[in-house]
């Protein structure tokens, strides 16, 4: 289980708190969707939960342990709304083996298939891929870093309905194995989502009732 309690988040620049007194608690089997407009403090609130910034005030306990920002890097595998800014490798196969030199080939087509990629080409250089598969490929990075919760940016921005639904899909289905975080400001396009659904506003969260 993952619990935030009290996370505030106040940079210097600016003039309010971005984040005040977040909290929640979610777990794996049950995807939780964080609705709110653009500039509410989505994106912050997915970086100080993956280990990226720091939150001014607050904690963060993974299994009933209080857990550092250090550790929140290892736990946490963040996809950014535009996944890829983010990728070094020349390849889908480059991409996979960063940071995993003796990655093994069946290894490689288990996470492909996992995400729905294993009928590509490893050759193929990630910019040559779809929107969609792009965001497939940074799930599979995550899944091989081992990441235990997954934190998605806007997943399905820019994506036609048809890529959308598989989409969607497959984060459902992740969610069953692990803990699964999507923030969004179109939360109408998961209506049909079995999921825990909170609204990010004024910096605060609140339970989310209706779609708008």
């Amino acid at each position: 289980m993952l619990e935030l309690s009290g996370i505030t988040y106040a940079p210097a620049t600016a003039g309010a708190p971005i984040l005040d007194g977040v909290g929640f608690q979610t777990q794996k089997g049950r995807p939780l969707l964080i609705a709110g407009a653009s500039g509410s403090g989505k994106t912050s609130l997915l970086e100080i939960i993956s280990g990226l910034a720091s939150a001014t005030s607050g904690s963060i306990r993974w299994n009933g342990s209080a857990v550092k920002r250090r550790q929140l890097r290892w736990l946490c595998g963040i996809v950014f709304q535009f996944p890829e800014r983010h990728f070094l490798g020349l390849s889908v196969a480059q991409e996979l083996r960063l940071g995993h030199r003796r990655l093994g080939h069946e290894r490689e087509q288990s996470v492909l298939e996992r995400v729905g990629l294993d009928s590509i080409a490893s050759t193929t250089a990630p910019e040559r891929l779809s929107g969609g598969q792009q965001r497939r490929l940074a799930l599979a990075v995550q899944m091989l870093r081992g990441a235990e919760v997954l934190l998605l940016d806007e997943p399905t921005a820019g994506l036609d309905w048809s890529v959308r639904r598989d989409v969607l899909d497959l984060l459902a289905d992740l969610a069953r194995e692990q803990v699964l975080i999507v923030v969004t400001h179109e939360p109408e396009l998961f209506q049909d989502w079995d999921c825990q659904r909170l609204r990010l506003q004024g910096g605060r969260l609140e339970p989310m009732t209706t779609l708008p």
